[in-house]
């Protein structure tokens, strides 16, 4: 019994150092906001809305050194449309101010993927829109509700995210922004 004790405890000590090689979890601030361990976006593939697939990870390395928000959201989400159109209300300024680019990616299924083009014509969104409809970039990043918003650094690392929405929210993702395209470290 001792000799399986010891081989179980020897077991569990060869993979302490493959578990600290993982990412540490993220930690809420208790205001829906996390700060997180830079790491890229997984190379998961998403569509575009004429059904292209597309790689997340290389979505957010066509940011050419600035800053990414990428915004899951659905057709069914009003939050997430409240999000998306009062940013889409600011987006040329936000983009002026500082070269960031916003990624908008639905999680709607293959029922409702077809209202997702008609919507942001509609809303007349000025910005990239992708399809997760299989929910595989959702589920590798771990997004359990809509809206989720995650903000990357010029070098396309997930430097900070946000669950849920109330007005006014953006106003605050606008100051982040700002501090990543000017290579600060997040303040919050």
């Amino acid at each position: 019994m001792k000799k399986f004790l010891l081989l179980l405890t020897l077991a569990g000590a060869a993979t302490v150092p493959a578990l600290a090689q993982t990412p540490a979890p993220a930690a809420a601030d208790g205001g829906g906001a996390t700060k997180l361990v830079s790491r890229p976006l997984p190379a998961v593939t998403i569509r575009t809305l004429d059904g292209q697939a597309v790689s997340a990870a290389t979505v957010a390395k066509a940011s050419e050194g600035k800053p990414t928000i990428v915004s899951f959201w659905a057709t069914w989400c009003k939050p997430c449309i409240a999000e998306l159109t009062n940013i889409a209300e600011e987006w040329a300024d936000w983009q002026r101010e500082t070269g960031a680019q916003l990624v908008a990616i639905s999680i709607d299924d293959a029922r409702n993927a077809a209202k997702v083009g008609p919507l942001v014509r509609g809303k007349g969104w000025d910005y990239a829109v992708y399809l997760d409809q299989n929910q595989g970039l959702k589920r590798a990043l771990n997004v359990t509700n809509v809206p989720h918003t995650f903000l990357l650094n010029g070098a396309g690392e997930i430097v900070w995210q946000h669950n849920a929405y109330q007005e006014g929210d953006e106003a605050h993702l606008r100051e982040l922004v700002k501090q990543v395209a000017a290579g600060q470290p997040i303040s919050e």
